[in-house]
């Protein structure tokens, strides 16, 4: 498809690619890493991404945001995934206000958007049950309980889940484990009683935590849409996270690829520059292909959101497919192209390769979306 950036947003990408490279350097995360920050991000950055409005790029601008749209939000979580920043955009500023902006009652949006326009709420989507993702393997319990519900089970690997102040979460509420029928969303305060997080040491030094809930009582109002029928709600849900999801990865794979692209036209071997070798120029054509048909991909996925096209699931598993497989590719030959130096921890191609296999698994890998596209289009 013919795909070109309006002026606006171009705007929005110019800003947030300076202001990843300017704050939100590589040397960042190392720190991070290297604190064990409890929060998994640099509180003060975030605070300025917010400033800047990049937190409230899905929400209307009645709530607060700038109603931007899914192809400006797609902008900044590039930029985001080109220097691999920890911070809380993807599950707050597209997941978070995604699943207020299709579900949320007006009571709900008034409480709870403006808060994340402001920087001043992270969300987390509490998903998979089980270590492979999969939405419909949802065992954990959502029982009446009064007025409200009481839930009970274990969610596991919720991204930002240690530092959330509200949890998107996916219960059962009917029907028996592997069936999509009798899920429902519940909005749920991480402060709750009966609620338990662990944060969790990750290869990326990225936060994520798992959750347990022993017997957390929500209210009625605690509901996301409808009781017994949160299956394509979800769904849509992760379909929006899967497109920022390849967003990110597209930034790290175009980042990974930098480096080594200059790699090669400056490291010398037997008297010669090795990007003049003939078999690396073809390791790094094959790279700078698939890139390229990963940027359609995404920027595909991302336009047939704001257009609210009928194929966006499609869209969303082939985007998220192409772009694992991607960066998958470009972050391993960007260890291997830099030799013994690439091995080190010093080097940052191991942190791009890293990310790369947290970024491949989450939200379904390569092989769960090649299926899922399969499916969606009758085969």
């Amino acid at each position: 498809m013919a795909f070109v950036l309006s002026e606006e947003q171009q705007m929005l990408r110019d800003s947030a690619f300076s202001f990843a490279s300017e704050k939100l350097p590589v040397t960042q995360l190392r720190a991070l890493r290297k604190a064990g920050a409890a929060t998994g991000h640099d509180q003060a950055s975030w605070k300025e991404m917010a400033e800047l409005g990049f937190a409230g790029v899905l929400i209307s601008e009645a709530h607060g945001g700038s109603d931007f749209g899914h192809v400006g939000l797609g902008q900044v979580l590039e930029a985001q995934g080109r220097t691999l920043a920890a911070t809380p955009l993807l599950s707050t500023a597209m997941i978070g206000a995604s699943a207020l902006n299709l579900a949320g009652s007006d009571a709900q949006k008034s409480e709870y958007l403006p808060k994340i326009a402001a920087g001043e709420l992270i969300t987390a989507l509490a998903v998979d049950d089980t270590p492979h993702h999969d939405p419909a393997l949802i065992s954990l319990k959502a029982e009446k309980s009064g007025d409200g519900f009481k839930l009970t089970g274990e969610k596991r690997y919720v991204v930002d889940g240690a530092e959330a102040g509200l949890l998107i979460v996916a219960a059962r509420t009917s029907g028996s484990v592997g069936d999509e029928g009798g899920l429902t969303l519940f909005l749920v305060a991480a402060d709750a009683k009966g609620l338990k997080r662990t944060a969790l040491t990750t290869l990326d030094a990225h936060a994520a935590a798992n959750i347990a809930f022993d017997g957390v009582q929500v209210g009625a109002d605690a509901v996301l849409g409808s009781i017994d029928g949160g299956f394509e709600l979800l769904d849509s849900i992760l379909d929006r996270a899967r497109i920022g999801v390849a967003a990110e990865m597209l930034g790290a794979a175009d980042a990974a690829f930098e480096m080594t692209n200059d790699y090669l036209k400056t490291r010398k071997q037997f008297g010669q520059l090795i990007g003049s070798f003939q078999g690396l120029q073809h390791r790094a054509a094959i790279m700078f292909t698939e890139l390229e048909l990963t940027r359609s991909c995404v920027a595909a996925a991302l336009s047939a959101l704001d257009d609210k096209a009928n194929d966006a699931a499609e869209k969303a598993s082939l985007a998220k497919a192409r772009a694992g497989e991607t960066l998958h590719l470009v972050s391993r030959e960007c260890v291997q192209m830099h030799g013994g130096i690439g091995m080190t921890d010093e080097h940052d191609s191991g942190l791009y390769m890293k990310r790369s296999t947290v970024l491949e698994a989450l939200y379904g890998g390569e092989s769960f979306h090649r299926d899922r596209y399969a499916r969606l289009n009758g085969y």
